[in-house]
């Protein structure tokens, strides 16, 4: 008899024991595959698209998102998701789960860039000089996306996903004044995409460590003596001065930077004169420096202010640099070890490992990496080329810049996955101290 209630108990053990323990391993790997598949139905795929659409017709730069943010309230307002506004000007907050620890983020930048878009669609920019193109409205709707796998799910959140939707990343460091804010606080991770030209649809890239450099930018004004052309004798040139200057930044990474350590001086900006006979007044240059350490960015900094006005001295000329406050010193984008494995299971799970690619880290830069200072990041690239199409795609901050629709079920799903994933397996110890919780929660 004793014997049959041992029996009965093993018996038991083995039933109910190990159920949930095997239900969430296997529960996690089907995650991404099912929320997938959600992102894929036509009514959400056209209603994504339809979003990216009115958020391309009507772009707005850094700190001026006001109808982006508008729509993107509305769309959270229709779901029921809660959220916090104004957040560094035109951010929006969105949560969803439990509204307790663990959290984790993701994040969307919402600006568009000053530029004439020269592509003819029913859907091209209605305002004059802007564009969105760099992604980001497709980046708007894909986290909406998310944030509609995540609340039809949200009975099942292991803790609380936070929804960023980011000003100014382009130049303004919007990631930054997100984090002043002190709405990320407690969060344990946050994960982040930008899409790519160059990769499949259905195919994802990045790496562990170092993805992006860092980047500042700089404008000097070379100031000398103008005259005429004929008699350049009564004159102190500023152009001649400046194309020095030029010369001599580019020493700066062939004969002063460690070749193994990657750096980028690039003078973008040329500006001086307006007539083919008089040698101006003063000369404006300007331009950026990449790297992927502070202290190689700190050197640059501090070596470009140094020949400016040096070399423009040898050539009897004064020179100012200003390295434009309003444009932060942004952080190389650094990836979490941690995150990159979860990040491989994820989308491994959801794409096929084949379809996981490492890359080779980029001289671009992404405010992201603010984020990434403060608390384990990840970023990554989603594939939006078209196999089928001939030749290469426009590149991003290109007037022809274009977007794959197709991409946007699996960036929603990517993001919602991640998240959710992260909560049900992870389960970092909350950051915050005890009693201290957003008080939009």
């Amino acid at each position: 008899m004793a014997d049959s209630k041992w029996v009965l108990l093993i018996f038991v053990l083995c039933l109910f024991g190990p159920t949930s323990i095997f239900c969430e391993s296997d529960c996690s790997s089907k995650i991404p595959t099912n929320f997938l598949s959600f992102a894929k139905k036509q009514e959400v795929v056209d209603w994504m698209a339809g979003l990216r659409r009115k958020i391309h017709e009507n772009p707005e730069l850094g700190y001026e998102e006001v109808e982006t943010s508008k729509l993107i309230r509305a769309e959270l307002d229709k779901m029921g998701i809660p959220y916090k506004y104004p957040v560094a000007v035109t951010g929006v907050i969105g949560y969803i789960g439990t509204g307790e620890p663990p959290f984790v983020a993701i994040r969307a930048d919402m600006d568009a860039l000053a530029m004439q878009e020269m592509v003819e669609w029913e859907h091209k920019s209605k305002v004059p000089g802007k564009m969105h193109a760099c992604g980001h409205d497709s980046h708007v709707a894909m986290l909406l996306g998310a944030a509609k796998i995540l609340h039809e799910h949200r009975e099942e959140l292991q803790g609380t996903v936070i929804l960023v939707f980011q000003p100014a990343e382009e130049g303004g460091g919007g990631a930054k004044k997100v984090l002043d804010a002190g709405v990320l606080e407690n969060v344990d991770a946050i994960f982040g995409l930008h899409i790519s030209p160059d990769l499949p649809v259905g195919k994802v890239a990045s790496r562990s460590g170092p993805l992006l450099a860092g980047s500042g930018f700089f404008e000097a004004v070379i100031s000398g003596k103008g005259g005429h052309a004929a008699i350049p004798q009564y004159s102190i040139d500023p152009i001649l001065a400046a194309s020095n200057v030029i010369v001599s930044l580019q020493h700066l990474v062939s004969r002063e930077a460690d070749p193994l350590d990657s750096q980028v001086v690039t003078v973008a900006k040329f500006q001086g004169g307006g007539a083919f006979n008089v040698i101006p007044d003063s000369v404006t240059i300007g331009g950026t420096f990449r790297a992927f350490s502070k202290e190689s960015i700190a050197q640059l900094k501090q070596r470009i202010e140094e020949v400016i006005t040096r070399q423009a001295a040898v050539q009897r000329c004064n020179a100012t640099v200003d390295f434009l406050e309003g444009k932060p010193l942004f952080p190389a984008t650094i990836n979490n070890k941690n995150l990159h494995q979860h990040f491989q299971n994820v989308a491994g799970n959801m794409l096929g490992v084949h379809n996981v690619k490492d890359m080779q880290p980029l001289m671009g830069s992404e405010d992201f990496a603010f984020y990434q200072e403060k608390m384990p990041g990840y970023f990554f690239f989603l594939g939006m080329k078209d196999e089928e199409a001939l030749g290469r795609l426009p590149s991003v901050h290109s007037p022809h810049f274009q977007i794959n629709e197709e991409a946007l079920p699996y960036g929603a799903a990517l993001h919602a996955s991640l998240a959710a994933t992260y909560l049900l397996e992870i389960q970092p110890p909350a950051s915050s101290p005890e009693g201290k919780h957003h008080d939009e929660l």
